[in-house]
């Protein structure tokens, strides 16, 4: 299940890029989705099943949309504090406790975190985030951990978990 996973997943990824359906381009992309999936199946992930609910993907394009507002919104904030004559900059580095159970979904997490500006994920030890934050706005641990992770962390439990 696994191999014909991503099989599927390489050559679709590979029409996507090349944007050509063609038989030569479909052939040519089949044999490389096969070699992929030869070499990288046994490291794919052990619940394939869930890739194929459709209602994993209605949840990531929600997630999209989601990650672009805040990503509008933190750039904003990044610009305001870059523009400012007083540069209103608190940094530091934040302990935030995921929920997350999953290492692909604590990844998904990270990555979302770092993309969005004005924060960087630094670490990622057990259930914990390192997070450096340009821009400290509370001590709390909950405040801090709800104003980093909450928007992101319960689309991706939806999508992943």
């Amino acid at each position: 299940m696994k191999f014909i996973t991503v099989f599927i997943l390489s050559l679709i990824f590979w029409l996507l890029i090349t944007f050509k359906i063609t038989l030569p381009n479909i052939i040519v992309g089949s044999v490389a989705a096969f070699i992929c999936a030869a070499l990288f199946s046994r490291y794919y992930f052990h619940d394939v099943h869930k890739f194929l609910q459709p209602r994993r993907y209605l949840w990531f394009i929600v997630y999209f949309f989601i990650f672009l507002r805040e990503c509008i919104k933190a750039n904003l904030d990044v610009a305001y504090r870059v523009l400012h004559p007083a540069m209103p900059i608190r940094p530091g580095i934040v302990k935030v406790k995921t929920t997350l159970k999953s290492d692909f979904a604590k990844t998904l997490l990270a990555n979302s975190i770092t993309m969005t500006p004005g924060t960087i994920t630094v670490d990622i030890i057990n259930d914990n985030l390192y997070i450096h934050w340009i821009y400290i706005r509370s001590e709390d641990p909950e405040v801090y951990t709800g104003m980093i992770t909450g928007v992101f962390e319960k689309y991706i439990k939806r999508i992943v978990e």
